[in-house]
């Protein structure tokens, strides 16, 4: 395990656009920008956008588009996705829209990729005609990619130029909840950026493995791996848990095979799911933060021990957008007095 100087760690935002119940995409965009602005005023570093399709409940589909408009309304606050399903793309179309967004807000973009459809097979078969079924093929498309930005590597397209993209120094991510990306951001030199905020179970051995596979690259002298944590703070620790409850209504309907908007947080989750569902949510969310600053405080230093990860990136799944703006705050609060 690598260890990081805590005054030297990064923390972001991961926002999944959510759609609560009652509202509509249109809020869901007016909050992600409210959240994005606060974030930037309290010093976090990155804000990312999630692809996910076919979800009710997720409002950032058309991931470029909603940095854009994050990115539009921010001036220092880098802004990226984490991440675009490279599989449900043509590369030269990302390398098309991430060219224009660094075109457009130069120094301020972060090109995270991930391998998986983001979402059902319906809708993964629906992004995906004319394309390979699976990730299967997913460093051939990241080479592909790189390629068009830097056409020394050979491996775009013959003949064809992404215009804008070209020549552009847009960082890119691995993302991911296994070994297999670990090992491949290893061996490439790049960043690598685990999701251990849904899928915890690889994340120790998926940094031993990616640091160990490291090579250093034009990119990357040496590892820098990010970590998802959901954090949900408030001024209690009563309130906190209640406001939770919601994310882990969303978890229990994922683990149920269901989706719908984020649903209102309810007094106690007893009587919703059966024991062997709580055993599995408690697995799924054990990479959660909940509760008042002191709380956070404690157990980010426990997580930054056991990772040495250079780099946090936060998930906040909360119903009522006053709440997550004041779980944003505290978060910042408690993670400046670690540092």
């Amino acid at each position: 395990m690598t260890t990081s100087d805590p005054s030297s760690i990064r923390y972001s935002i991961l926002d999944l656009a959510p759609v609560t119940e009652g509202s509509d995409a249109s809020e869901s965009y007016r909050r992600t920008l409210e959240l994005a602005q606060l974030a930037e005023e309290l010093g976090y570093y990155r804000y990312w956008l999630a692809e996910h399709h076919n979800m009710p409940g997720v409002s950032s589909s058309a991931t470029s588009i909603i940095i854009s408009h994050v990115a539009s309304g921010t001036s220092r606050i880098r802004v990226g996705s984490g991440g675009i399903m490279l599989p449900n793309h043509a590369p030269l179309a990302i390398a098309e829209q991430f060219g224009t967004l660094e075109s457009l807000y130069p120094g301020r973009i972060d090109l995270g990729l991930g391998r998986a459809p983001g979402s059902d097979q319906p809708a993964s078969r629906a992004l995906r005609r004319g394309l390979t079924a699976g990730g299967q093929d997913f460093p051939e498309l990241l080479s592909e990619l790189r390629g068009y930005f830097d056409p020394s590597l050979g491996t775009g397209a013959p003949g064809v130029r992404a215009v804008p993209g070209e020549g552009l120094d847009i960082p890119i991510w691995l993302l991911g909840s296994s070994g297999f990306s670990a090992q491949l951001a290893g061996e490439l030199g790049l960043p690598f950026a685990f999701a251990s905020h849904f899928a915890p179970d690889y994340l120790l051995p998926a940094l031993t493995l990616y640091r160990s596979s490291f090579k250093p690259s034009a990119h990357l002298d040496k590892p820098h791996a990010m970590v998802g944590i959901n954090i949900i703070a408030a001024d209690t620790e009563s309130e906190a848990a209640w406001l939770a409850t919601s994310q882990q209504q969303q978890f229990l309907n994922i683990i149920r095979g269901r989706t719908g908007k984020l649903q209102p947080p309810v007094d106690s989750m007893d009587g919703l799911l059966s024991p062997q569902e709580q055993a599995a949510l408690m697995n799924t969310l054990r990479y959660s933060i909940v509760g008042t600053k002191d709380t956070i405080r404690q157990r980010m230093q426990e997580i930054q021990q056991a990772t040495g990860a250079q780099e946090f990136i936060i998930a906040s799944q909360i119903f009522d957008h006053e709440a997550r703006l004041q779980s944003c705050r505290l978060t910042a609060e408690a993670l400046q007095e670690l540092a």
